[in-house]
């Protein structure tokens, strides 16, 4: 198993940042992928970001240019800067592991909530 353990959420104002942080621990692997995606009240739940072992990384499309995701190897751990914050991007942030092994299986964090003033 996997356990992830998120940090940095809080209250901003907009135009603010933040950093979030995930550190995984557990049954980890050398192939895998780690991000963040994010959940609104009424909405479903999307992906922010993801940085593989491989260091490719993805980020969507409302989020480019002002969001950068980064990960230290030596901490197992995932970091998102989050720059000119938006009251849309509000939400709750879950951190999430793809680990594969024999297939691809998900962990999830139990979510850190960012709240962007208007």
């Amino acid at each position: 198993q996997v356990q992830l353990v998120e940090s940095g959420g809080g209250l901003v104002q907009a135009g603010g940042s933040l950093r979030l942080s995930c550190a995984a621990s557990g049954s980890t692997s050398s192939i895998n992928a780690m991000g963040w995606y994010r959940q609104a009240p009424g909405k479903q739940r999307e992906l922010v970001a993801s940085i593989t072992s491989d260091d490719r990384i993805n980020y969507a499309d409302s989020v480019k240019g002002r969001f950068t995701i980064s990960r230290d190897y030596a901490k197992n751990t995932v970091y998102l800067q989050m720059s000119s914050l938006k009251p849309e991007d509000t939400a709750v942030y879950f951190c999430n592991y793809k680990r594969l092994t024999y297939t691809w299986v998900d962990y999830w964090g139990q979510g850190t909530q960012v709240t962007v003033s208007s």
